[in-house]
């Protein structure tokens, strides 16, 4: 799945899971990363991304509101999934850090942080979504997912941080004509951080997700598009073929010359 289109992964997943025993579909909708998907919070009017993390049954919760949308009725057991009080300071403060890091690394986009309880600490999911507005020609989308596993240990705390990146780009056009760069990145790291108060969570994770998104992105650029520039070059050159032997004839004459001075 890591190797088809991102932009087509919600079409191959449900082609799989007519083949596969229906006991294994929870298992393998939870291993695979889909591209993230949009819903505004009815209570603040704010966009919001959907994930797993946020979702009860076919609700989802906003992080503006902490509240589900569609509502769940009272009566449900056990009752829908809301983090502590604790746990809701952090995702506030982290939901505010990640709308200021979002405007200025995306200029645009979409961000949500989701926390919950997790073994002996606590996880903190953040998500990041840029469309292209298709101008040039040109679409695409940006998706981040980075999941946070947190352990606090005395004045210290560990981080296991799994990061996923789905980008595609889609051109259509008479230089080109239709082109489909996509692809998918995951990589994971793990750091110990100072914790004074509850608050540095959040600086610790900012700077971790600044730190891998940027070697991701150098990753795509030197992979991707290095490597498809290389093959544009070795297809067709920008000089013309003319141009080409005449700095092939120059080349040789050099070369002529400097063996003259060196027999001499």
């Amino acid at each position: 799945m890591r190797r088809l289109p991102p932009q087509n992964v919600e079409d191959n997943l449900n082609k799989l899971l007519d083949l596969v025993d229906p006991d294994l579909e929870d298992k393998i909708l939870s291993a695979i990363d889909k591209p993230l998907k949009v819903k505004r919070c009815p209570k603040t009017g704010k966009d919001y991304l959907l994930c797993d993390y946020n979702r009860d049954g076919d609700s989802y919760r906003s992080p503006w509101s902490n509240e589900y949308d569609p509502e769940i009725p009272d009566t449900v057991q056990p009752p829908p999934f809301t983090p502590s009080p604790a746990l809701r300071k952090l995702e506030i403060a982290a939901n505010e850090a990640f709308d200021t890091y979002r405007d200025m690394y995306y200029e645009g986009g979409i961000s949500s942080v989701y926390t919950f309880e997790y073994d002996d600490g606590f996880a903190v999911v953040v998500l990041i979504k840029k469309v292209g507005d298709g101008g040039r020609r040109m679409n695409g989308a940006w998706d981040s997912i980075h999941v946070f596993e947190v352990h606090e240990r005395g004045r210290n705390a560990n981080y296991k941080l799994t990061s996923t990146v789905m980008l595609y780009m889609i051109t259509k056009g008479q230089e080109l004509g239709d082109m489909n760069l996509s692809g998918s990145m995951t990589r994971q790291v793990e750091q110990d951080h100072a914790v004074d108060d509850p608050s540095a969570h959040v600086a610790n994770i900012g700077r971790m997700v600044e730190d891998i998104e940027l070697k991701m992105r150098n990753s795509l650029q030197e992979v991707y598009f290095g490597k498809t520039q290389d093959i544009v070059n070795d297809l067709r050159s920008l000089g013309s073929l003319e141009e080409s032997r005449k700095q092939a004839e120059i080349q040789k004459e050099l070369a002529g010359r400097l063996m003259e001075r060196t027999t001499r």
